[in-house]
């Protein structure tokens, strides 16, 4: 009997094979990754070695030669940390985000920035026309004569502003609007954008170009078209943020020249994006007086300390199942902490409405902010308030014990240089007794009447 032949669809992402072509993989659930692999593949047995150079032979690793990497800086201090000190040339950069994040308008500062330097710039636009670009580009300020612009979609044409203006960088906006003529296919398709992808890296390759992409995202937050444009590129940057607030976070995914826990922060303005260098106030609320149910916790962001404000609210509720409600915080991290101050810390909050939530926005996601989530539920229950100089900084166990978070030197030391003169951490080793010292750090005579309660 013949051996059956190998199925001739397969999928792009995770390798699902299929006997006829289906839009959506069955495996992944992903659509349009699904493609023809016969026209592509080729016989092992059919490929034959090749004599090797002597320019191009294998050699001892300890004999190879080691050039450092030189980067030349944007201009935007906030964006240059993130991407480990600059940019480099040569180097393909993803930036990603959801619409109407800032993805543009922080790309257009980038490269006003960098024509500000005497770097010639070519900023492709293939969502909008060169008139809108010009529009926002002089409500930032961003006008420069080293910034040349261009409206293309086809790749072929971009390859001809890029041989006639023989730019220092270019940007491209987005990779998934851009399509080549050689392909079939409408343009955000898998092959289109694989093959725009990888035309332009490799000419930023060969010429020693330093390429900035758009990407788009899909409505699960990833990056759309297929994984490989992630394993193309050097770096992968996530451009984050709220439409409801103007606070932007910029991340590293993947960094092949510097670190990838750095973040950059930005403020959306009505002149466009402004870099916040210490947003150490950005997280905290402004009342004169202490208001019970807050507590504020030093958290990490990349390398950053940063210091937030959470605040909790506990209603008293008749309904079978009391609401639990968080915003900037882990909801299951909530309720675990939930479960832990009535079991460990006799606290009941069953029958009432929990409503936990971070200032300005934030978002915490490290268990490092347990005991600031613990003490704030503790002070909303008691109707007891903190001190503004106060900070919580550690990590609860479901046996009630206090574990130091990472990085807590760093975190302590900006605490003390913030101004806050009482900390509470790991050293009370346990929650009972974190809360004993956090109610009497107080001098009021309720705070110290509560103290016994601890």
């Amino acid at each position: 009997m013949a051996r059956p032949a190998s199925p001739p669809f397969r999928c792009t992402e995770c390798g699902w094979t299929s006997l006829k072509w289906v839009g959506r993989c069955g495996e992944c659930q992903r659509w349009g990754t699904v493609v023809d692999v016969t026209s592509t593949l080729v016989s092992a047995r059919g490929t034959a070695p090749v004599k090797v150079g002597a320019d191009r032979a294998a050699r001892p690793i300890t004999e190879v030669e080691a050039t450092s990497v030189a980067s030349w800086p944007s201009g935007i201090d906030e964006f240059d940390r993130v991407l480990g000190g600059g940019i480099v040339p040569g180097a393909a950069i993803l930036l990603s985000g959801e619409p109407g994040v800032g993805k543009s308008t922080l790309l257009l500062e980038v490269a006003s920035r960098a024509a500000a330097t005497g770097a010639r710039v070519l900023y492709v636009t293939a969502e909008e026309s060169a008139s809108q670009v010009r529009l926002r580009a002089e409500r930032t300020n961003a006008l420069h004569p080293n910034l040349y612009l261009a409206a293309e979609v086809d790749l072929a044409v971009i390859l001809g502003q890029i041989e006639q203006v023989d730019p220092q960088l270019v940007i491209v906006d987005s990779v998934q609007t851009v399509s080549s003529s050689t392909l079939d296919g409408i343009a955000g398709g898998t092959s289109q954008v694989r093959e725009v992808a990888s035309t332009l890296i490799r000419v930023s390759k060969d010429r020693n170009l330093p390429v900035l992409l758009v990407g788009h995202v899909t409505k699960d937050g990833t990056i759309a078209g297929p994984r490989l444009l992630e394993h193309l590129v050097d770096v992968v940057c996530q451009f984050e943020g709220d439409r409801q607030t103007s606070l932007r976070f910029i991340r590293t995914h993947k960094n092949r020249f510097g670190p990838t826990d750095e973040v950059g922060c930005f403020e959306m303005t009505g002149d466009g994006i402004a870099e916040v260098a210490d947003p150490s106030g950005l997280f905290m609320s402004r009342t004169g007086a202490p208001v019970s149910g807050t507590c504020i916790t030093v958290a990490m962001e990349g390398r950053r300390a940063l210091p937030v404000e959470v605040q909790a609210l506990i209603v008293a509720s008749s309904a079978p199942q009391p609401r639990r409600v968080v915003n900037g915080v882990d909801s299951s991290r909530v309720a675990m902490l939930l479960a832990v101050l009535e079991r460990r810390a006799g606290i009941r909050l069953g029958d009432a409405d929990v409503y936990v939530s971070t200032v300005g926005g934030i978002k915490l996601t490290e268990p490092g902010a347990d005991l600031a989530i613990a003490l704030a539920l503790a002070s909303a229950s008691r109707d007891v308030s903190f001190p503004h100089t106060m900070a919580a900084i550690g990590e609860i166990s479901l046996a009630g014990e206090i574990r130091p978070a990472s990085s807590a030197t760093q975190r302590t030391a900006e605490a003390r240089r913030l101004g806050f003169t009482h900390l509470v951490d790991s050293d009370a080793t346990h929650l009972r007794e974190a809360l004993r010292r956090a109610f009497s750090i107080g001098s009021s005579p309720r705070e110290r009447e509560l103290d016994a309660a601890f």
